[in-house]
């Protein structure tokens, strides 16, 4: 089973930056890359960013395209989330999970405990 740990989230004001990390360990995916994804109260978790195996591919929801960039380390275990520009819609419980762009592995369930963000106007 993968354990994931996010970490660095916390509240600051729009227009503020965070960076988010996560660490990866335990079950490998193969050739999965690494995802974020975030939940908002009263609402479903939403795709955020996906970088693959490689590093050099990355995606993005349209909502934070332009304003946040994932990256990963050389072990590609540690995953970052640089988010710049943030905005109040931007407050909710952010996690990492392994993806292959938008997609979790089936019947993925080891979610993390997530890393609140708070955005203040």
């Amino acid at each position: 089973q993968v354990q994931l740990v996010e970490s660095g989230g916390g509240l600051v004001q729009a227009g503020g930056s965070l960076r988010l990390s996560c660490a990866a360990s335990g079950r490998s995916f193969g050739n999965y890359g690494m995802g974020w994804f975030r939940q908002a109260p009263g609402t479903e978790r939403e795709f955020v960013a996906a970088i693959d195996l490689s590093g050099r591919n990355t995606a993005y929801s349209d909502s934070v395209k332009g304003r946040f960039t994932i990256s990963r380390d050389k072990t590609g275990n540690t995953v970052y989330l640089q988010m710049n520009d943030v905005k109040p819609e931007d407050t909710a419980v952010y996690y990492c999970a392994p993806t292959r762009g938008r997609v979790l592995p089936t019947g993925f369930a080891s979610w993390g405990q997530g890393t609140q963000v708070t955005v203040s106007s």
